[in-house]
């Protein structure tokens, strides 16, 4: 059984997904999705033709962490209790993993967990991800984690060798099946023969004065280089709207968007010059594409990226946003040295390595 709720979780666990169900000599594969993003959870299960066996359907106005946690392992239960699957797959560090690791843990089901072993050691950034990530590991059976310095922290954290394998990440596995050559967009079409700036910006920890200071050096820095033109897909949160809106509107060149199904965000990172954000999967995937990112966080559990120089740490304060991002968008060698560092990531087949581990166990 794959267990999954919002769109991050979803790109990432449905070419898994596929890979399983091609192997139906070998697993009889169960989809549990529990609705944690709701419209952008279907979005994506559209775009790789995934229908849910179970849906859990817990989202509801303005949730809280304590909402979404009592919700999936209030209705998980019965599911798993009905199924008594050999493995429970969940990924990465969301409430709905954390919530269903849990579950299975009370109802003694082992637990895969996929993307295993991330870390920034600081509990409360990104939060409650970073929480979420090691409370998974520490009740897991399977470790898949996508790269060696994953492996390392988990080792490091006295968790069994023979139980982690280094698989790669199963989003770079997306990216092979949505990025295509002749993706066309009005929004896209808008912003030919200029460099477009991708934004994304959405997490708990930057909400009120951090997210009105990002934005404020994105405008600024914008305002300075004519040539340039910006596409922000908004996250549905109303704190995140209203800090967007009150800082960006008025800018004609930059666009405020809904949210971008999956196959259309792969596309707008290929086309993009340069990405900001503070998301995870964004720091993994833009790799893949040569696209420099400059992560709106003070922290990042994806070290391996800014060691083989494509990501960069600039924090939320206002002025090292606008000093990195004129830097990068001013200086081609800067530039240069980003977009063509290598990929730490993975090959895309990440998904075929972790089907192959369940397969050869007994």
């Amino acid at each position: 059984m794959l267990v999954f709720g919002t769109r991050p979780e979803a790109i990432k666990m449905c070419p898994l997904v596929n890979e399983l169900k091609a192997r139906s000599d070998d697993f009889k594969t169960v989809v549990c999705v529990t609705g944690q993003h709701r419209e952008m959870l279907n979005q994506v299960l559209h775009t790789f033709d995934v229908i849910p066996d179970y849906d859990l359907a817990i989202m509801k106005p303005r949730q809280t962490l304590f909402d979404v946690t009592c919700g999936v392992l209030l209705h998980i239960k019965a599911v798993i209790e009905r199924e008594m699957p050999d493995a429970v797959l969940v990924h990465g560090d969301t409430t709905t993993s954390f919530a269903a690791a849990l579950a299975c843990f009370y109802l003694h089901v082992p637990i895969g967990h996929v993307e295993a072993g991330l870390r920034t050691h600081d509990i409360y950034s990104p939060w409650p991800e970073e929480f979420n990530r090691q409370a998974v590991d520490a009740i897991s059976r399977w470790y898949f984690a996508p790269t060696s310095v994953s492996c390392e922290n988990l080792l490091a954290e006295g968790k069994d060798p023979e139980r982690i394998w280094v698989t790669g990440n199963t989003g770079i596995d997306a990216l092979r099946t949505t990025v295509r050559g002749d993706f066309s967009h009005s929004q896209l079409d808008w912003a030919r023969g200029s460099r477009l700036i991708l934004i994304t910006a959405h997490r708990r920890e930057n909400f009120g004065e951090p997210m009105h200071r990002m934005f404020r050096a994105i405008r600024r820095v914008m305002e300075e280089h004519e040539d340039t033109k910006a596409i922000y897909p908004i996250h549905m949160n109303p704190q995140v709207r209203e800090a967007a809106h009150s800082e960006l509107d008025g800018f004609e060149r930059l666009h405020i968007i809904d949210p971008l199904d999956v196959l259309a965000f792969h596309n707008f990172m290929a086309a993009s010059y340069l990405i900001l954000t503070d998301s995870g999967g964004i720091q993994e995937e833009a790799p893949s594409l040569g696209k420099p990112v400059l992560v709106m966080r003070d922290t990042t559990e994806r070290p391996e990226g800014v060691a083989a120089g494509t990501l960069k740490l600039v924090g939320t304060e206002e002025e090292v946003i606008y000093r990195e991002f004129s830097r990068l968008i001013s200086d081609e060698r800067v530039y240069a040295k980003m977009s063509h560092a290598s990929n730490p990531y993975g090959d895309g087949h990440a998904s075929e390595r972790i089907a192959s581990v369940l397969a050869s166990e007994d």
